[in-house]
């Protein structure tokens, strides 16, 4: 009996651990979505700076899986540097409706081929409010986990 405890004891921790895992990867998008704005000015006139919640300033530095489409530039798929986008092609933010919250740079450790498919990656989180050239958002040193 007293085995019997003990084994459940184990597994309902590890699946805690697992379940705990998981929904960081399915929230990432979830909590990067809790951005502001404020509208700024620099040389070249209004630009709009983001302001990220709690949640997002938790995560930074920290380990982060993201799922998601890898977005095509024409002439500037690099294979070890993509754009992620939470949003399907259609819908994502440079091609449809979704916002600046939905794309993240991700810096790969290894090159990837280019596919159409759904991929998740896993890296470090990087905030970026300074630099208007680059997304807010850059996962470095990331792999691909599928």
């Amino acid at each position: 009996m007293k085995r019997i405890k003990i084994l459940l004891l184990v597994f309902g921790i590890l699946t805690l651990g697992a379940s705990s895992a998981f929904s960081q990867t399915q929230n990432v998008w979830k909590n990067l979505s809790e951005v502001s704005y404020k509208i700024s000015e620099d040389q070249y006139g209004e630009l709009y700076v983001p302001v990220f919640s709690a949640n997002i300033t938790k995560l930074e530095g920290k380990v982060v899986e993201a799922d998601g489409y890898i977005i095509p530039f024409e002439g500037m798929f690099k294979p070890q540097q993509i754009i992620l986008s939470s949003l399907p092609l259609a819908e994502c933010f440079f091609c449809g409706s979704g916002g600046p919250e939905t794309v993240m740079e991700v810096m790969l450790s290894s090159p990837i081929k280019y596919t159409s498919n759904r991929v998740k990656v896993r890296g470090k989180l990087t905030l970026n409010s300074k630099d208007p050239e680059k997304l807010m958002y850059i996962l470095k040193e990331a792999t691909l986990v599928n």
